[in-house]
C-alpha cells in the first residue's frame, strides 16, 4: 500500500520501493516499502562520490589530480566483463574528472575501484569510509560491501536513505552537481583497441531520464539481474525541486525505467504544492542579547521553512511562529539553537525548526558588566 502524506490520488507502480518528496519541505509526498533494505546496485555508487567530494570540497583532490588503476580496475579482470565500465588497463592513470563522469555518466565500476583504493588502499577499508559518511548524514540503516554497487551480501540502502543521500550531494556540492546533468561522456584514453571500440559504443547516460523530462538533472540509475532497476532522481520545474528513488521496478529497460520515474515526479508537481516561508539563512529577528558586545544577534534556520500541502488545500489555517525567550546570555555562539519557528495548521503544530544564532556575540568584560548594570539601574537598557 502506497501511502502520500500530502493526501493526493494513490501512485500506482510494480516497483517493490518507492519514495518521493519536496526538496524544500522535506516532506514526503509517496511512499511504498521507502524504509526497506535492499539491493542498490549501482545507485550505491552515490555514497562513493560523497566520499570523493568531500576530498574536493576540502581541498585534498583537484579535478586534475590522477589517480591510478590496479589490477582490481583492469578490465580483463573477470568482475568487469558484463559490467559498465570506463575500460581501465593496470597502472594506468586518470583524471579525477574522468573518473566522476565515468561513474556518473557511464556507471564505470572499475572508477569506483580506482576511487575506493586511492582513500583506503583497499575497497575493503574504503567501505569503512562509506559507512562512517552515511552515519554521519543521517543514513543509519545503509551497508556496504564494495565501491561500485555489483552484487554482495551487504550492500543494502533504503530508498528513503538514498533520499536522504540525494539531498546531501545537491546541498553540499553545488560546484560538482552540475556533472550528474552530463548526457554525453566519451573516456578517450583507452590503451587497447578493445577498449578503444568499447569507449566508442558506451558514451551515453544510463540516466534517460536527463532526455525525457525537462527540468531532469541527476542522479543516478543502478539495475542488476535479480534486484532489478532503480533510479535516484531529482528534477527542477518552476522553481519547485522533487526527489525521487525507484528501487526493484520490473521494466524493459532503462527508457521504462525513466518513464516511470517521469510518472512519479509528475505526480508530484500536478497533485501538490509547496510553499517556502523562509530560507536557509534568512534572517528572521534579531533577538536582545544581555551582557553581549552587541545589543542583539540575528536569528536564523539552517534549513528551508516549508510545507507541503494537497493542490487544492490553502494557507489560509497555517500560521508560522518564531518562538524564543529574551533577552539571550552572552556568549552566544554562531549556529546555536536560541529558539524554534513553528507551523501550525489549524492551531495544531506540524512542523519545528531550529531558530539558531546567524552570528557569535562576545560578552562583555567585567567593568562593562558594572557600567551595564549601573545603566540598567538608572532606567537605561
Amino acid at each position: 500500500m502506497i501511502s502520500c502524506v500530502a493526501n493526493a490520488a494513490d501512485f500506482q507502480t510494480n516497483a517493490k520501493s518507492v519514495y518521493l518528496f519536496d526538496y524544500d519541505s522535506g516532506e514526503e509526498i509517496v511512499s511504498k516499502n521507502a524504509d526497506k533494505l535492499m539491493p542498490p546496485s549501482s545507485m550505491l555508487k552515490l555514497m562513493t562520490l560523497t566520499v570523493l567530494f568531500d576530498a574536493i570540497k576540502s581541498g585534498d583532490l583537484k579535478m586534475d589530480d590522477l589517480l591510478v588503476a590496479s589490477e582490481n580496475a583492469d578490465y580483463t579482470n573477470k568482475l568487469w566483463y558484463p559490467a559498465s565500465k570506463l575500460c581501465l588497463v593496470n597502472g594506468q592513470k586518470i583524471t579525477v574528472r574522468d573518473a566522476i563522469l565515468g561513474i556518473i555518466v557511464l556507471s564505470a565500476g572499475d572508477a569506483s575501484v580506482v576511487v575506493a583504493e586511492h582513500f583506503a588502499k583497499t575497497e575493503n577499508k574504503f567501505t569503512d569510509l562509506m559507512t562512517k559518511k552515511a552515519r554521519e548524514i543521517g543514513m543509519e540503516k545503509s551497508s556496504f560491501g564494495n565501491a561500485s554497487g555489483l552484487p554482495h551480501d551487504n550492500n543494502l540502502m533504503t530508498s528513503r536513505e538514498l533520499g536522504i543521500l540525494a539531498k546531501y550531494i545537491i546541498d553540499e556540492y553545488p560546484d560538482i552537481y552540475p556533472m550528474f546533468a552530463t548526457r554525453r561522456f566519451e573516456f578517450t584514453d583507452s590503451k587497447t583497441e578493445w577498449c578503444q571500440d568499447w569507449t566508442r559504443t558506451h558514451t551515453m547516460n544510463y540516466n534517460k531520464l536527463l532526455f525525457s523530462m525537462s527540468g531532469a538533472d541527476g542522479l543516478k540509475t543502478g539495475h542488476t539481474d535479480d534486484g532489478g532497476y532503480g533510479m535516484v532522481a531529482s528534477s527542477k520545474i518552476g522553481g519547485r525541486r522533487l526527489i525521487g528513488v525507484i528501487n526493484g521496478f520490473r521494466g524493459k529497460g532503462h527508457d521504462a525505467l525513466a518513464e516511470e520515474m517521469k510518472k512519479l515526479l509528475n505526480h508530484g508537481y500536478k497533485t501538490t504544492q509547496t510553499k517556502v516561508f523562509y530560507h536557509a539563512g534568512d534572517v528572521l529577528t534579531k533577538i536582545p542579547v544581555w551582557y553581549g558586545i552587541k545589543p542583539t544577534v540575528e536569528a536564523t534556520v539552517d534549513t528551508n521553512v516549508a510545507i507541503t500541502l494537497s493542490k487544492n488545500e490553502t494557507l489560509k489555517n497555517i500560521r508560522v511562529l518564531a518562538r524564543f525567550d529574551e533577552p539571550i546570555s552572552a556568549p552566544v555562539k554562531k549556529g546555536q539553537k536560541i529558539g524554534e519557528v513553528v507551523i501550525e495548521k489549524n492551531g495544531d503544530i506540524i512542523k519545528r525548526i531550529p531558530l539558531v544564532a546567524k552570528n557569535k556575540v562576545r560578552k562583555i568584560q567585567f567593568f562593562g558588566r558594572i557600567i551595564k548594570n549601573i545603566v540598567v539601574m538608572f532606567g537605561g537598557k
